[in-house]
């Protein structure tokens, strides 16, 4: 069970001063690159302040460093951060694919051996004299004629 004070990196907790503290940035330029679209802070229920997830943090400090480290401006570094997004997104679904197909080629070889079965019992490789097919599991309806007149409310009589 997790702790009640456990957090996700993507929950946004940080008000943007505390933000800009952990990032090293003044809040107005946290303001700027919100308006820029290279973070998207989540916004709180009331009046809609800005907060800051542990993410939100990495990718200011990837910012900066891309900035005054790489010289790389700040629309590159938008062109950057959204390949980088997508890149992501497509490793996550890479990944759902892949149990995608792990799954399928589970029922894959399950239906190669019944068709086995099915192909062995044509060939007469088994005793077919019951015209019975083993199966896993079956749902039984017995029917039994029934037998005499209806009786007075319409409903059958079960006399033999």
């Amino acid at each position: 069970m997790t702790s009640p004070y456990e957090h996700s990196d993507d929950l946004p907790v940080y008000v943007i001063s505390v933000a800009a503290e952990l990032s090293g940035m003044h809040p107005q330029t946290l303001r700027a690159y919100d308006r820029l679209g290279l973070v998207t802070p989540g916004r709180s229920q009331g009046k809609g302040h800005r907060r800051y997830s542990m993410r939100d943090i990495l990718a200011l400090r990837e910012i900066q460093r891309l900035s005054q480290e790489e010289g790389v401006n700040l629309s590159g570094i938008k062109l950057i951060l959204d390949q980088l997004r997508e890149l992501e997104q497509a490793r996550r679904l890479i990944t759902e694919l892949h149990a995608e197909v792990a799954q399928l080629r589970v029922e894959l070889e399950s239906t190669r051996a019944v068709a086995a079965r099915l192909a062995e019992l044509r060939r007469g490789g088994t005793d077919t004299r019951s015209g019975l097919v083993p199966v896993r599991s079956a749902r039984v309806a017995a029917w039994e004629p029934m037998t005499g007149q209806p009786s007075e409310t319409g409903q059958p009589r079960g006399d033999k």
